[in-house]
């Protein structure tokens, strides 16, 4: 009788084991995403949506009920008060570039809020600002958006038109005391910055 031939030899060993351990890694890497969001699933704040909910299920009413929801609207009026508080009596002191002009100098602005309020519209505010720009010396009432990107005010102009002046687009962030952004003066346009200053 011949003796029973292994079933692999020592070369198709070691060609089985790594294809073992290849499989191994594979596994352990589709696997360990899953737990870990799982994992932070369990962990995660009452009301949050997770990452593995549907973004068109409604969240569970056992943890977000009424009060929570009366709490973030008088949150969000508390910030509204709080932002046009801040706006009114603020002057805008900085500068504007020109894109196109890289040769030239900023040349510097002045915006005087003598007036914010709230409007009863989503997100919409009525500024009476005096506007310095340029030859142009006016005080006008502009109902403009804000917007919120995180815990930061964002003033948003698109094709608002001032009479006397033209049509303007801007994007101008308050943080910290300062601003920054970018505007749009029919068709011409470029960056501004500068500090907030409080009468």
């Amino acid at each position: 009788m011949t003796k029973n031939r292994p079933l692999l030899g020592k070369s198709e060993m070691k060609f089985s084991n790594a294809c073992w351990l290849l499989l191994a890694f594979c596994v352990s890497a589709f696997y360990l995403p899953h737990m870990n969001a799982q994992e932070a699933a369990a962990q995660s704040l009452p009301g949050e949506k997770t990452a593995n909910q549907s973004s068109g299920t409604e969240p569970d009413q056992s943890k977000t009920g009424p009060a929570d929801q009366g709490s973030s609207n008088q949150e969000q009026k508390d910030r509204e008060i709080r932002l046009a508080k801040y706006l009114t009596g603020a002057k805008f002191l900085g500068n504007f570039t020109i894109q196109g002009k890289s040769d030239t100098l900023p040349k510097p602005e002045a915006y005087t809020i003598s007036k914010c309020e709230k409007l009863p519209q989503a997100d919409m505010y009525r500024l009476t600002a005096r506007i310095k720009y340029g030859e142009i010396d006016s005080e006008v009432p502009l109902d403009l958006k804000i917007l919120w990107a995180g815990r930061t005010p964002v003033i948003t102009m698109d094709a608002f038109w001032i009479p006397g002046m033209g049509t303007f687009g801007a994007r101008v962030l308050i943080h910290s005391g300062r601003y920054a952004g970018t505007w749009q003066h029919d068709e011409v346009g470029g960056h501004l910055f500068g500090v907030i200053k409080k009468e």
